[in-house]
């Protein structure tokens, strides 16, 4: 990303388009009187099981479980493309890689809509604090104090509140906790879009200088597969750059896992900052609160780190979701949900109109526990090959009780695994033929999710 020396600030040219967006605002937003400011918190390659309420045992999580406890926990929550720019454009349009086109970790067009556009139009103030990676030039916030590429986690330069690039003092994850208090204090304008996107947990997995000796006498039990020999896997999957003993920095798997969860030790310690400064100003319950990451992540599941591959471990994200006024506390969501529903929900919840070509789906109306027809199925795509990790270019699809892999490039191999009696993906059924059925119903189902979403390489 470039390094911008002037604050991006965007405001609505004159009066009169302030008074129609204002006017807009009322009139779409189900209380306009009280638009919902958004905070929207996103860590990087964060493995759900990591988060207590989901189950977590190594680490306690308690600021993130506070927003699933008082709000909505998405059980099922997925994203399309496991590679952190992809993901993350995702979140911000509502679009599969394969239409907004950041299909590897690059730049996503200056020309692409994002949700915020909309937000903005409509009056609300947008501030970004955190990790954008995609390089290139980012879309227009009131304030942008965001750093490049991956950046540093121990004393990174950063953006400051007037454009300045400044050599910091600290832990990149308290830096950005910093800013977003600051930001809430001293700059916000109501309504306003805060993003908090962090760099933990994502490589070189460098926590804070006080959680550094933390989890010292306790093991991490090693994962059920993580001794796989990959029987029955395809080449493409044997094939990849992502065993554990290849993790750099060199480190054993007790070494880097402890590392791996120290460095979210100061993430959940931060939203807990956040979300206390909403408390004292008073914004808590006209406030929605968002918390999610850009990818999953193997912890030792099939004898794996990083992501990439379409593997549960890889794909499953954490989403959790607290509006007071909207959700009732401690909810439970089982549909699957996807990386590229965030965008039009949230525009839906404000009251503005959902642009036709997102390709994700408000979840409004399971936060507020209606009864309506849902997908059964979502489509899975990746594309960064050759590139780090090896991970060869596939497609697939997701249902309930079954997911289906096409490595599509030659030579072309394939996995299904039957997830109700195999969560783990171990026995790929492909070449069975007891399940020539299902093979020839989730390739119709892969073509049809590509039509839908109109994959502009579907060749009919």
């Amino acid at each position: 990303m470039t390094n911008h020396k002037m604050p991006r600030r965007r405001f609505l040219a004159g009066a009169a388009s302030s008074a129609i967006a204002s006017v807009l605002l009322h009139q779409n937003a189900s209380r306009a009187a009280n638009p919902p400011n958004i905070v929207f918190f996103l860590s990087d390659d964060q493995n759900y099981r990591t988060m207590s309420s989901y189950g977590g045992k190594v680490i306690a999580t308690p600021h993130m479980d506070r927003i699933a406890n008082e709000g909505a926990m998405f059980l099922n929550a997925f994203v399309t493309n496991s590679l952190c720019c992809p993901s993350r454009a995702s979140f911000m349009t509502g679009l599969y890689s394969h239409t907004h086109g950041v299909k590897r970790n690059n730049a996503l067009s200056s020309s692409q809509k994002v949700f915020t556009d909309y937000l903005h139009a409509a009056g609300y103030q947008t501030c970004f604090i955190g990790k954008w990676h995609m390089e290139g030039t980012p879309p227009q916030f009131d304030f942008w104090l965001g750093f490049s590429g991956q950046g540093d986690y121990e004393n990174p330069q950063l953006l400051d509140f007037n454009g300045q690039l400044v050599q910091e003092t600290g832990h990149m994850t308290d830096l950005l906790g910093d800013r977003a208090i600051t930001y809430l204090k001293q700059y916000r304008k109501g309504p306003f879009c805060l993003f908090v996107w962090d760099k933990a947990p994502h490589r070189p997995w460098t926590p804070a200088p006080r959680y550094e000796n933390a989890l010292t006498d306790v093991t991490i039990p090693e994962p059920p597969t993580f001794n796989t020999d990959y029987s029955g896997k395809p080449e493409a999957v044997r094939n990849t750059d992502m065993q554990v003993e290849t993790a750099k920095p060199p480190k054993t798997f007790q070494e880097w896992m402890k590392d791996y969860y120290r460095t979210l030790l100061s993430w959940d310690e931060n939203i807990g900052r956040v979300l206390n400064t909403l408390d004292e100003l008073g914004l808590t319950e006209d406030t929605i609160v968002i918390h999610s990451s850009d990818n999953g992540f193997f912890m030792g599941e099939q004898g794996f780190f990083d992501k990439r591959l379409m593997y549960e471990p890889s794909i499953r994200v954490p989403l959790v979701f607290r509006y007071p006024r909207m959700v009732q506390p401690g909810l439970k969501i089982s549909e699957m949900v996807l990386n590229v529903d965030v965008a039009p929900t949230l525009l839906d919840i404000v009251g503005l109109p959902l642009p036709d070509d997102m390709h994700g789906s408000s979840f409004k109306p399971l936060l507020e526990q209606q009864n309506v027809p849902w997908r059964s199925s979502f489509l899975y795509e990746y594309y960064d090959y050759p590139a780090s990790h090896k991970v060869k270019p596939h497609r697939g699809v997701r249902t309930q009780q079954w997911k289906y892999i096409h490595f599509f490039e030659e030579p072309q191999e394939f996995e299904l695994y039957a997830l109700t009696f195999d969560p783990d993906e171990t026995n790929n059924l492909y070449a069975n033929p007891y399940y020539n059925d299902v093979v020839a119903e989730m390739r119709r189902e892969l073509e049809r999710l590509r039509r839908e979403t109109n994959d502009p390489d579907l060749v009919i």
